[in-house]
Order: C-alpha cells, then structure tokens, then sequence
C-alpha cells in the first residue's frame, strides 16, 4: 500500500499571467521612457515624425546602439569597459595607417583592424580574469593607453593628428558599400549602420535567450562564484564577452573611416558613457544579470530621438546633456520601480 504523496508543481510549469510577464521584460521602463520621449518631440519639433527626420533619428540611434548592444550584454555579465569609445578609433586608425602605408587593399587594413580590434577586447578580459582586479581599473587604463597610441603613433608615422585619405585605394569602394553606404527605401535614405545595428539585436537577443552561452552570461552577472560552483566557465565568458565589445568597436570604426575617408586621433573620448548610459536607460543594472539586448536598443533610440528632436525643435544643443541625465535617472528609477513590482506580483 502506498500513501498518497502530494506533488508540488514545477515552478518552470506554471501558469504566468501576461501582467507579470509584461512587468517583468527588462526592458519595459524604456519603452515607455521612448514612448513619451517620441509624443515630446513630435509635439514640441516641426517635422519630427517626417520619413527623412525619423531615418535621421535611426541613424544616430545606430551608430549608439552598435556599441550599446554588446556593451549591454557584457554589463549583464557584471562588467563594464571603459574603453570602448577610444577602441573604435583604434580600430579606425588601425585600418587606415596599416592599409595606406603599405599600400595595400582596404579590405586588407579591415582584416588587420579586425584581428588588432579583438586582441585589445581579449586583453582586456584576460587582465580581469587572471588578476581579479575591478573591470573599472583594467579598463580604464586601456582607455589611457589606447588614448595615448592613438594620438602617440598618427603623429609619429603620419605626422599629424589625422590620418591620410585612402579614398583612392583598391577596395575603398566595396569597403565603403559594406560599411558606410545609403540605401533608398520610398524615396527615403537609410545609413546601412540601421542594419548592422538591427542584426546585433537580433544576434545578441539569439545569444541571450536561446542558448548556453546567454545562461553563462546571466549566472556570472548574478553571482560569479556560485556560477562558477555549477560549472560555468567564468573566464572564458567574460573574455567573449570583451571580445563582443571589440567586435562592436570594430564595426563602429570602420564605419567612422569608411564615411570621411580619414579619421581624427582624438576621437572617440567619452562615447564609453554614452554606450553604458543607453544599456542603463535599457533595463540594464549598474551590478548585473539583468538586462536585454533590446532594451539597450531602446536606449540608443531615445539618444537618437534627444539629440536629433532637439536640433528639429531649434532648441540650444547645449541642453542636450542635461536632458540626456534627466533621462538616465527617470529612466533607472521606472526601472527600479518595474522590477519591484514584477516582484510583488511573483
């Protein structure tokens, strides 16, 4: 004879109310914030919802939101890079020296870019990794030392602060198509960097929620030492995750030189903000494992429609800053306020 024995259901099973589901998207808060922002500007700015002002708007969104994306998944993954706005000048300058002093195919200073790009995005979390320091000191003096060869070696080997043109060199054309072309969809221009930014959401929202790698990366931003009690490899997803960071500055580099056919050495200086503030304003938190791929594209999206719906209403650009802090805390305090009652409703 046996007794009845009372199971208790899965927690992975059960119902979830679309209420608690809505409530607890990383990513609510901004939307609602790109959501007012958007009604604010199509209000207070002339023309701010016409075809060729919203693909303006995309545009700036994009080349935010290219480096927003990875630096959001790394800040999920407990870490920051202070390096990332000096690293896309890097990777510019890189492709543009190596390709004109050696006289070689663009594209064979793109690769060169590449491969230089994710060594420094390597570096940077092997560094945290062995040496256990805190990411905000390794980074930032990679921030240093790349500020310091950016400037350093253009001087040295171009005698001035810019690089050469490489516009008339074998393969600018098809580089430039790849990285910094228009294409017209309805009679209106859209940068192709739309593109590149769309599919890194797509990628990126792939990793995070469809495979191991993304479980990795929200275990090692929760709590690092119990992810590492379970077998998850903490070392090596936070080098890839550096990695992503560098593969996104390498993108946002190439577009930089490919668009003015030279590039400025002192570039790039406090972009790293930017980038970090657009995955806060996204639903990612300062301490880690939580956030989305989507939200920090939502947060690149409400830089877009600040900066481009202040220029549309003729406002002074100088307040630009003070809205975009004003964003940053009303965004971080909805998303507080979200997660706690996404919480209450558990």
């Amino acid at each position: 004879m046996s007794a009845a024995v009372e199971q208790t259901p899965d927690e992975r099973i059960l119902h979830t109310s679309p209420l608690r589901g809505l409530l607890s998207r990383p990513e609510l808060g901004s939307v609602v914030g790109a959501l007012a922002v958007l009604l604010f500007f199509a209000v207070a700015a002339d023309g701010f919802l016409r075809a060729s002002s919203i693909s303006t708007v995309l545009y700036a969104s994009s080349t935010i939101g290219i480096m927003a994306v990875p630096v959001a998944l790394l800040m999920i993954g407990g870490e920051f890079d202070l390096s990332a706005g000096v690293l896309v000048t890097s990777s510019a300058l890189v492709s543009s020296m190596f390709s004109y002093q050696m006289t070689a195919n663009t594209w064979v200073g793109v690769g060169v870019s590449l491969l230089v790009t994710l060594a420094v995005g390597a570096f940077n979390g092997f560094v945290l990794t062995r040496t256990k320091l805190p990411s905000f000191i390794v980074t930032l003096g990679t921030f240093l030392m790349l500020t310091g060869m950016n400037l350093g070696l253009t001087k040295l080997i171009d005698g001035t602060v810019s690089t050469k043109t490489i516009a008339d060199m074998e393969g600018f054309g098809s580089a430039r198509a790849v990285f910094a072309s228009t294409l017209t969809v309805g009679g209106v221009d859209f940068k192709i960097t739309i593109i590149w930014w769309l599919a890194l959401v797509a990628a990126a929202s792939w990793i995070l929620l469809r495979t191991r790698a993304g479980n990795w990366i929200f275990a090692v931003g929760g709590n690092q030492d119990a992810a590492r009690a379970v077998g998850v490899p903490v070392a090596r997803t936070k080098i890839g995750l550096y990695t992503g960071v560098a593969f996104g500055a390498w993108i946002s580099g190439q577009h930089l030189l490919f668009s003015y056919d030279a590039v400025q050495s002192g570039e790039g200086v406090g972009n790293e903000l930017i980038y970090i503030i657009a995955a806060v304003i996204g639903g990612c938190l300062i301490t880690g494992g939580y956030g989305s791929a989507v939200g920090s594209a939502v947060g690149a999206l409400i830089f877009g429609m600040t900066s481009k719906g202040i220029v549309f209403a003729e406002w002074n650009p100088d307040w630009f800053k003070f809205f975009l802090g004003a964003m940053l805390l009303l965004a971080t305090l909805l998303n507080t306020w979200v997660r706690k009652r996404a919480e209450a409703t558990a």
